[in-house]
């Protein structure tokens, strides 16, 4: 599930820097924020000195290390020690203790649960909604993303089939007869946002549809089913 913020943040902590915190980091400097990225291995510091802020070989989870590095004039953390279940767990507390917003990756779903008790803001298992999100996309023709909103629902983009061109949405009468709602067409060089249905599908269109997973499936392989 996403989260929504409801405020700007400029001045980060990046703990860990497997891929993941890599590019996190990386994209977070590129956007022109401040930040300061940890890591106990001096090749990976070297990797990324060039995309931080500040990059500092070090530990932290060892007592007074955060402290040192002025924990509290950060105000988000995110702790991508995923592999070592001790450290990204007492890391959390000391930046939650600390007045930080603390955004985790997690190993896997208990891994989760425990990082949420703790006091974690956010928690991600990026495995496992890749995963979730290659399956989906293996099993349901024509779908060309997908994008969970929360348990069961989700944003799908669509191929429309060939034969649909010069039909209008209202032709198609796509919510009443699959149950889901089209909500922006993507079209070579137009986005069309909440669509009337009045507007014609032309050849080559994607849709973005929102609605139950189940639905979206069924609806894709309906599609897939039609002569093009």
């Amino acid at each position: 599930m996403f989260k929504i913020f409801d405020k700007s943040y400029s001045q980060f902590l990046v703990i860990g820097l497997g891929r993941f915190g890599f590019e996190v980091t990386k994209t977070l400097f590129e956007m022109g924020k401040d930040v300061l990225a940890i890591d106990v291995n001096e090749d990976k510091i070297n990797e990324v000195v060039n995309y931080s802020t500040h990059a500092i070989i070090a530990d932290a989870s060892e007592e007074g290390v955060l402290e040192k590095i002025g924990l509290r004039n950060f105000e988000v953390a995110i702790i991508c020690t995923s592999n070592n279940l001790e450290t990204s767990i007492l890391t959390t507390m000391l930046c939650k203790q600390a007045g930080l917003h603390v955004i985790c990756k997690a190993k896997n779903d208990k891994h989760k649960k425990v990082l949420e008790k703790i006091g974690a803001d956010q928690v991600l298992v990026p495995e496992a909604e890749i995963g979730h999100k290659v399956a989906t996309m293996l099993t349901s023709p024509r779908l060309s993303d997908v994008m969970e909103l929360t348990q069961g629902y989700v944003l799908a983009e669509i191929a429309l089939p060939i034969v649909w061109d010069g039909k209008s949405l209202l032709d198609l009468d796509i919510r009443k007869k699959y149950g889901v709602s089209v909500l922006i067409i993507k079209r070579e060089n137009d986005v069309i946002i909440n669509p009337a249905g009045s507007t014609i599908i032309r050849k080559g269109d994607f849709v973005i549809v929102g609605g139950e997973i189940s639905l979206i499936s069924k609806f894709t392989k309906k599609i897939a089913d039609i002569k093009q």
